[in-house]
Order: C-alpha cells, then structure tokens, then sequence
C-alpha cells in the first residue's frame, strides 16, 4: 500500500512530456560556453579546455542512428560515470535539480530525471545531424 501511494506521489509530480525550447534555453545558459550554441563543439571556451567537446549534432549517427537518451541524461547528471577525481565535463545533477520528468527511451524504457536534463536531452535529440 505505502508503495502505491508513495508511486502515486512521485508520478504525480512528475512531467511525462519534454520541452524542447526550454532545453534549448537550459544548454544556452549552462553547456554553449563548451559545446557552443549550435552544440558542435565550438564553444568560447572550447580552445582552452584539456580535451575538446564533443559534438552533440553527431550523437546518433556515432550511435547507429539511434539517440542515446539514456547516455545523454545520465552523462549531464552525473549517474552514468563516478569518477573520483572528477571527469572533463561537470556533473549538472544537482545544479539542474528539480521538479522529475519521464523520458522513454528508444528501447521503452522509462528515465526519471529532472525536468532541465530531459529538456536538454529532447532539444539535442532534435538537433541531430
């Protein structure tokens, strides 16, 4: 019983449907200084980092064809690696906390995060190239 309230409660508060402008404002104002606004990789600050960004417009076709949403949202919050000494992208996790959102995956499965990180996660699946 306390299972199905507590479901209840969480689903509740929970978004099922993603918006892509407001990921699109999200990674303007937290990712385009290194990915750049276009999500290229050709960020202001791209030239003076150890490694280069990544593309983001490229994460499909280096993935079958298939937008990696589980990958993305965890690679933004943090859950998908732990490294010790840190990594060369922050953690957003808990600078994006917030209200949950449910992203379904391309193969059906349910991702819970917050709201902000499955924004930027829908804007980038729409953004690919």
């Amino acid at each position: 019983m306390r299972l199905l309230i507590l479901s209840s409660i969480l689903l509740a508060g929970s978004a099922s449907a993603q918006d892509a402008v407001r990921g699109m404002d999200v990674f303007a104002n937290h990712c385009a200084t290194c990915h750049g606004i276009s999500a290229m990789g050709d960020g202001p600050m791209s030239t003076v980092l150890a490694g280069p960004p990544v593309d983001l417009t490229m994460l499909s076709a280096q993935n079958g064809g298939v937008f990696p949403t589980a990958r993305v949202v965890q690679r933004i919050d943090g859950t998908g690696e732990v490294l010790a000494h840190g990594g060369p992208m922050p953690l957003w996790g808990m600078i994006l906390d917030g209200p949950s959102a449910i992203l379904v995956a391309p193969d059906g499965n349910e991702i819970v995060a917050p709201e902000a990180i499955t924004d930027v996660a829908e804007w980038l699946k729409r953004v690919q190239r």
